[in-house]
Parts: structure tokens; sequence; C-alpha cells
């Protein structure tokens, strides 16, 4: 499985960017993905993810929960992040993380980040 992650860029705080990951080789063995960012001099943190499971679940951190959204584009191969009434402390370089089952265990693959500054 490879991750490329894309979208990001400067926004005025109030606005909305999308961000997208789009998913190359073996799709069918990922469990889940998400959403991950890390601002400047702190450490990275989980923002939101996807199940890929029938139901296909999601999940918020609880500082982007009704401001973010995460979707699965089947079409595009993508997973998406909705981003609205962007704040200035949401940036952040954004990476995305897929979990692979692999032999006994979930494996970790990361995409490249894609820098989202918002200014105040």
């Amino acid at each position: 499985v490879q991750l490329q992650a894309s979208g990001g860029g400067l926004e005025r705080a109030g606005g909305s960017l999308s961000l997208s990951c789009v998913m190359r080789g073996g799709i069918f063995n990922i469990n889940s993905v998400s959403w991950y960012r890390q601002a400047p001099g702190k450490e990275r943190e989980w923002v939101a993810d996807i199940s890929f499971s029938s139901r296909g679940s999601t999940n918020y951190a609880d500082s982007v929960k009704g401001r973010f959204t995460i979707s699965r584009d089947n079409a595009r191969n993508t997973i998406d992040l909705q981003m609205n009434s962007l704040k200035s402390e949401d940036t952040a370089v954004y990476y995305c993380n897929a979990k692979v089952y692999g032999p006994g265990r979930l494996l970790d693959v990361w995409g490249q980040g894609t820098l989202v500054t918002v200014s105040s």
C-alpha cells in the first residue's frame, strides 16, 4: 500500500480546505485510514479515522469534531478530509496513515505530509 496526500495550502481563519489521500496497491488489505497532523514544535496528533469495514464508521478528535469530515471515495481511491471553519490552531503538516493487515498484526503505512497554514 502506498499513500499520497495532497490539498494543503494557505487559507484564512473561517475558511475551508479539502485534503485527499490517494491509496495505491493492496487496498483490500487496509483495515482503516487516519489523518494525523503535526504543528510546529508539537507532537504528531490523531485527527480522524475511517474504518474499511462494511459500516465505514468514523471517529474524530474533539478539537475538530463538527468542523472536519473524513470520507472515502471508492471511484478515486481516496480518503478525503473536508476541513471547515478553520482556525489558526489547525495549522500543521497533515499526514494520512493506513493500518494494513500484516502477518499477525496491523502495520502502519504513512504518506508524505501536506502543509496546511491558517492565517488569523
